[in-house]
């Protein structure tokens, strides 16, 4: 796992196309907001996971992780775009070991 550091405003890059950027830092909350294609699917934790066991039994249209998504969560996207999520995960502490 690679551990970064950013402030508010900074960014983290992944690849060419994705962007992390630090919206805001309050108490043990960090907002994050996520630029990235339409083809690469964005979620929170808790709703990867709900959408990966609705996959294992729903057929899919498509073909692909994104074409799953898409038909679980009921979304049509003709033609790929760029979107921006915003995303409220909460900071946890690390214990040190040794």
């Amino acid at each position: 796992m690679l551990i970064l550091t950013r402030r508010n405003g900074e960014n983290v890059r992944i690849g060419d196309d994705i962007a992390l950027t630090v919206l805001e830092v309050s108490g043990t909350h960090v907002r994050l907001g996520v630029t990235a294609p339409r083809s690469i699917p964005v979620h929170r934790e808790e709703v990867f996971r709900r959408i990966a066991e609705k996959t294992e039994t729903a057929p899919t249209s498509g073909s692909g992780p994104v074409a799953a998504v898409e038909t679980v969560a009921g979304l049509a996207t003709a033609t790929p775009s760029r979107h921006r999520a915003r995303i409220s995960l909460k900071k946890t502490r690390s214990k040190p070991t040794g």
